[in-house]
């Protein structure tokens, strides 16, 4: 029997419609794959992150919590759709509050505004556990559903305490876990701003085992490093034991403060304890290892502002060092360092030769037995155009720490050879003149070798020239200063071991030392005329030095007394202000013309 036209129409809409719903409900379970897709995408994300994500209800059922979250609150296995219970709680200042109470008062007034706790104000206490967690915090809200009735808690937190961990390593010493100078600087701050509540002093140690290098190359790398780990241990247990901080700051450097004192004397008093200890404490294969160290203070208010104090504390430590071995010093800033911008000098260095601020001065050295000028030692000043004349004391450490003392050298050196064929030229007597060089002169490259250029330029004899080290720079580094010396020898000047008796120089050492002239510092007869001791002391290293073959220089000779003193003693030269102070070339030529 055959359809009629209006059956066979229902049954192609019926068709129509089928097809139309199966491929509506085709394209549904297509996109809500690629919905729970995204889901998924979007879960994995948040769960390889390392801050936890929280999802909560409106009444306080989890929605959705990454990996993170799960082990930061201890949740169960099925935790989705079941209450957060027990509820943890955020710090607010002191006081504890449950997560739900602190979230709803928040939004009560602000539906939409994202809260931002960072983790000075903030803390999570963990599940079943009294400790607190760093955090930084972050909640915000949205609502579900188009009727704004149901809404949910988003909540995002980023745990510090790996940062924290990762912060401490940082800020502690590799070898020794001290604290070391990053950490120093972070808590000296605080100390300085809490500084004016007591009406005391605070004060700074910066030590340094001194010889370090040479004792390393000595007993070898890993003994060293046990010294410095025994030491630190020494100090750390003195610090618990009197209530200050330590630090280790660099290799063989460490630095105590003294957060609150009377006197300057308990700083000094505490530094030749630690220098006595040090002295004894330490053994190799049962041997007592005797080790010393310079010591470098700086007090507050006594050394200046707490803004230099620490910078201070290393003037105070190099000044100690210029001394020798185990020496103390405190800074005291004097007036003449109170009127320069260290900075703007420290600035103004690098040009000051091509301004020609720069003049060699000459001060005369006499021969003992007619007093007459037979040499001199050059002398750098300095012109500054604001300060006018720097003293040498300050600039000369600025030229050292720059590295620019070795450009300023070459300089002098020049103006030197120049000033000596001038006076060939216009019949002046022949004069040895001195210069000083320094350890880092030494060691560049080209030293010798600009020394012989410079001679041969000027066809000047070698021995109208000599060059003085002093004897700490030449202990420093002996193999270099003794090969480098050799080298200038050979080429016809003579070297002059300067400031003897300030140093650690050994007899053997002296002996095998390529030195002409041996000048013994002022310091050693500042009192000669009253203290029978040093003059025992300078007279035998007047011998001494006429042992070994050399001359004997005396510096500081400020009166006719000490100059007859020292005659009787043989020395063969004198150098002082009574013979005459540095001059500028025009004077000095003067001087040696009559």
């Amino acid at each position: 029997m055959l359809l009629s036209w209006e059956a066979v129409l229902t049954c192609g809409l019926l068709f129509v419609l089928l097809i139309t719903v199966l491929i509506l409900q085709y394209k549904r379970n297509q996109l809500k794959k690629r919905i729970e897709a995204k889901v998924q995408m979007f879960k994995k994300a948040f769960d390889i992150s390392e801050d936890a994500i929280l999802v909560l209800s409106s009444d306080n059922r989890i929605l959705y919590a990454n990996t993170t979250l799960q082990k930061l609150f201890s949740l169960p296995e099925e935790f989705l759709e079941r209450p957060l219970d027990p509820m943890p709680k955020i710090k607010i200042k002191k006081e504890w509050v449950p997560l739900d109470r602190f979230i709803s008062g928040l939004h009560q007034n602000n539906h939409d505004k994202m809260h931002s706790f960072p983790q000075s104000s903030l803390a999570v206490g963990e599940r079943g556990m009294q400790s607190s967690i760093p955090i930084n915090f972050y909640v915000d809200r949205s609502s579900a559903g188009s009727t704004h009735t149901q809404w949910y808690h988003i909540i995002a937190i980023h745990d510090l305490r790996k940062e924290f961990e990762r912060s401490q390593i940082s800020n502690r010493h590799k070898l020794t876990n001290l604290p070391n100078q990053l950490q120093a600087q972070k808590d000296l701050n605080k100390l300085f701003s809490k500084i004016h509540l007591h009406n005391r002093k605070l004060a700074l140690l910066l030590i340094d085992i001194d010889n370090f290098s040479q004792i390393r190359s000595i007993i070898g790398y890993e003994q060293s490093e046990e010294i410095l780990i025994y030491f630190a241990r020494y100090l750390e247990q003195l610090a618990k034991e009197n209530t200050f901080y330590v630090y280790h700051t660099f290799s063989n450097n460490f630095l105590i403060c003294l957060p609150v004192i009377e006197t300057v004397d308990e700083a000094v008093y505490l530094s030749r304890q630690i220098q006595k200890e040090l002295g004894t404490f330490y053994k190799i294969n049962g041997v007592q290892f005797h080790l010393s160290a310079s010591v470098g203070i700086s007090i507050y208010p006594e050394s200046g502002t707490t803004i230099n104090l620490l910078d201070r504390a290393y003037k105070a430590l190099n000044e100690a060092q210029k001394s020798g071995y185990g020496h103390i010093h405190v800074y005291l800033p004097n007036e003449i360092e109170k009127k320069y911008d260290e900075l703007e000098l420290f600035n103004a260095i690098h040009d000051a030769i091509g301004k020609d601020e720069f003049e060699v001065y000459y001060q005369p050295i006499v021969r003992t037995k007619d007093k007459e000028v037979i040499a001199a030692e050059a002398l750098i000043r300095w012109k500054h155009g604001e300060y006018w004349y720097i003293p040498p004391d300050i600039f000369i450490p600025m030229l050292e720490k720059s590295g620019f003392i070795i450009e300023l050298g070459r300089y002098v050196l020049s103006e030197v050879v120049k000033q000596q064929k001038r006076w060939e030229v216009f019949k002046f007597k022949p004069i040895e003149v001195s210069i000083n060089m320094s350890l880092l002169e030494i060691e560049a490259e080209g030293f010798v070798e600009n020394v012989a250029q410079q001679l041969a330029s000027h066809q000047i004899a070698p021995e109208l020239i000599k060059f003085e080290i002093t004897e700490g720079a030449a202990m420093e580094n002996e193999d270099i200063a003794d090969r480098q010396l050799r080298e200038l020898k050979k080429l016809g000047v003579a070297i002059a071991l300067d400031d003897f008796g300030t140093g650690y120089t050994s007899f053997s050492y002296l002996k095998q030392f390529p030195a002409d002239v041996l000048k013994i510092d002022k310091t050693l007869v500042d009192y000669i005329l009253e203290n029978d001791e040093d003059q025992r002391i300078v007279k035998a290293m007047i011998e001494l030095g006429h042992s070994l073959g050399m001359k004997l220089v005396v510096e500081g000779i400020e009166n006719q007394e000490m100059a007859d003193l020292l005659a009787s003693y043989g020395c063969d030269y004198l150098q002082g202000y009574y013979f005459g102070k540095p001059l500028p070339a025009y004077e000095f030529q003067e001087l040696i013309r009559r």
